[in-house]
């Protein structure tokens, strides 16, 4: 459930045009007196700022439910397709989601050797070894604890940024926040009981998918920072190449489909149409509008939606332990995000 995303976007400033049909001058101050201007001027800026934040709140809800209903797809994909190729359709359908878009702008696809040597390593660590480690991890685990254990992408995050990237300082609160956020991943596990219940290789592959995009998040961030072309360009193009290898790996170690049933074929194409590619252009306008910082939160929801849906929908077990350490997880996630002197201008 990662992508680059759009470097350093401020929420836009709603420009009035005069004379906008329906404003109405203040009452006693004659039309086309500087008060009255400046009254049409406030209220259609009032009026812009309302409709963005109405039209963000709704973008971001929908954009929940998608990726929290995402582990849900892919659990439903795997009763009839091997991992990787679930993991290939997403990739596949996403990319010609975004293609499409870049057909609608007539924006082509980024260009040099050198961008799409970096985009195929990024291709690898953002999209072909998560997707496909959480298909092999849905083999045995809930959907639920998939995306339980996806919400500790930032805490891994955290814990590499210390390492790889200099500006990221460690502060006494971001210590707590990824000491409180394993923590949580204990408690999930049940830590306390031995780890019994739970699939201990289907755990660690989740696991190891989370950790995967934090590692191409630094990579994205030192070799990608400043190139050419808009984040749909470059992840259509990542989402070409995650195709490419993909389709290499599916074909060498899997046997193509017998047959197409209809529910798990449904889910892949949604898993990529709509988790993979709508999705992405969905949190692309979100930083833009709102900033990085509001539109990151969508991450504390995910787990939240997967864990609902894979109880409702897919009648998998909930125990206590399980929402208890997903809370704790996100409490710990929220505070290694949290920076001095950091404010949200959302």
């Amino acid at each position: 459930m990662s992508a680059p995303t759009a470097p350093g976007p401020t929420l836009p400033t709603a420009v009035p045009t005069p004379g906008v049909p329906g404003a109405m001058p203040l009452a006693g101050t004659p039309a086309g007196s500087p008060s009255a201007e400046q009254a049409t001027v406030s209220a259609t800026a009032a009026a812009a700022r309302a409709q963005l934040l109405r039209d963000w709140r709704i973008r971001f809800a929908v954009l929940s439910v998608i990726w929290g209903f995402s582990f849900l797809l892919i659990k439903v994909g795997t009763q009839a397709y091997a991992p990787f190729q679930v993991a290939l359709g997403r990739v596949l359908f996403g990319a010609l989601a975004l293609l499409a878009v870049l057909l609608v702008r007539r924006e082509p696809l980024p260009r040099g050797r050198r961008t799409w040597g970096h985009l195929t390593v990024a291709a690898l660590l953002l999209n072909t070894a998560p997707f496909s480690l959480f298909a092999f991890a849905e083999l045995s685990i809930p959907s639920s604890l998939a995306g339980i254990c996806n919400a500790t992408s930032p805490l891994w995050g955290m814990a590499l940024s210390l390492v790889a990237l200099s500006e990221d300082r460690p502060t006494r609160r971001r210590f707590a926040g990824l000491g409180l956020g394993f923590l949580g991943v204990l408690t999930v596990l049940g830590a306390w009981q031995g780890f019994t219940g739970v699939d201990a290789k289907g755990t660690a592959l989740a696991l190891l998918a989370s950790l995967c995009y934090p590692i191409g998040w630094i990579y994205v961030r030192r070799t990608l920072a400043g190139t050419p072309g808009s984040p749909v360009a470059l992840t259509g193009g990542q989402l070409l190449v995650s195709t490419l290898q993909l389709a290499l790996v599916s074909a060498v170690f899997t046997t193509a489909p017998a047959s197409f049933p209809l529910w798990p074929t449904l889910s892949v194409v949604a898993l990529g149409a709509l988790g993979t590619g709508l999705a992405l252009q969905m949190q692309y306008g979100l930083v833009t509008e709102v900033g990085p910082t509001t539109a990151q939160m969508v991450t504390y929801f995910i787990p939240v939606i997967a864990t609902t849906a894979g109880v409702l929908v897919l009648g998998e077990q909930l125990h206590w332990n399980t929402p208890v350490g997903a809370a704790i997880v996100l409490a710990g996630a929220a505070l290694t995000q949290t920076r001095p002197g950091a404010r949200n201008r959302a």
